[in-house]
């Protein structure tokens, strides 16, 4: 509901209103973003959520500045953490992990996430003995990257199994880029593959692997990891921060709402356009952004991982402090606020 003009003069803004330079409040529109650039890492063959929300039109005078890619979250947080570039996104536990270690980052809105459609799915060819958790002792598992998602969804799940910490310690992790751990399964280099999103869809099109186990049935639906921002980008660029979790936020939706064909459509287009010789062709098996409503975050999504953490020497005591690990300030869909998604 907007303001009428003796309430804002009753809230002492109309100096602001003259200016142009009015701020809104965190569940509403932003106002003038005060950094129209923002640098960041994208990911080969593949829309991220910002890449998206700039197309549709959400960032507004907001302009991406792409980097380069990474393939790694931890990595890619860490680039934000250094001012290399203005976000970064990564798996809840690596962002507890760069906090406790005294980053000065925080978490801003979820990007990625596990359900029925999308998941971490572990594989081994079709005709592999291994059919058990106890069958990895002393098996290779390729992951990509250790200390992520993946290293804390297999040791959760070995655990749940019944192994011991010292048995869990005998699967050989083994880091490498996820698009070449199909192939490194069907050569032998690899007992276990863990894949997701287009890369696990594609290898189980073209046949001869089979599901070890998933995140989803391990763990049930949940958010994987959030976009962090810097808390001096924050409290320095208030405003664009709206403008950037508001544009993911809306994007989330958008993916969510908008039917498969029209998102591969949209996909195809933003990579044929941005002139990076990537291939467009595993894009057909887009299936779900995997996030909750509009990329809001709660403590469930850090909790989750607490026993990992506790294991991992990154968290001291029975809870984690939640507080400096993200805020949902500049989400519009905190608190049930309506907001537009297209």
């Amino acid at each position: 509901m907007k303001k009428t003009l003796p309430a804002l003069l009753a809230a002492g803004l109309v100096a602001a209103l003259l200016s142009g330079c009015a701020s809104a409040t965190a569940t509403g529109a932003p106002g003038q973003p005060e950094k129209l650039e923002l640098r960041y890492q994208g990911s080969a063959n593949s829309v991220t959520l910002p890449e998206l929300a700039e197309d549709l039109g959400y960032l507004g005078p907001v302009k991406l500045k792409w980097v380069g890619n990474t393939i790694s979250g931890p990595q890619d947080i860490q680039s934000a953490a250094t001012d290399q570039t203005d976000f970064g996104g990564a798996f809840t536990g690596a962002v507890v992990k760069l906090v406790e270690a005294g980053a000065p980052v925080k978490a801003v809105v979820n990007y990625y996430g596990s359900d029925e459609k999308s998941f971490l799915g572990f594989y081994a060819k079709a005709g592999s003995p291994i059919r058990t958790a106890r069958d990895l002792i002393g098996k290779k598992v390729g992951v990509n990257t250790a200390g992520a998602n993946l290293e804390a969804v297999l040791d959760l799940w070995l655990q749940r199994q019944g192994l011991s910490d010292d048995e869990v310690k005998q699967v050989q992790l083994v880091v490498i880029p996820p698009v070449n751990a199909e192939q490194a399964l069907r050569n032998g280099q690899l007992d276990v593959a863990a894949l997701q999103g287009i890369l696990q869809d594609h290898a189980v099109a073209a046949g001869g692997v089979r599901p070890l186990f998933s995140d989803v049935q391990a763990f049930g639906a949940y958010n994987g990891g959030p976009y962090v921002l810097r808390t001096d980008f924050i409290k320095k660029y208030p405003e664009t921060t709206k403008v950037f979790v508001s544009a993911v936020a809306r994007a989330i939706e958008w993916e969510r709402t908008t039917p498969r064909d029209q998102v591969i459509a949209r996909f195809t287009k933003i990579i044929q356009g941005r002139g990076r010789n990537e291939n467009t062709n595993t894009l057909r098996y887009w299936k779900s952004v995997g996030v909750t409503r509009g990329g809001l975050i709660s403590d469930q999504d850090y909790t989750l991982w607490s026993p990992w953490l506790k294991q991992q020497g990154l968290i001291k005591g029975d809870a984690l402090d939640t507080g400096k690990l993200y805020t949902n300030e500049f989400n519009p869909y905190r608190d049930g606020a309506p907001a537009v998604s297209k």
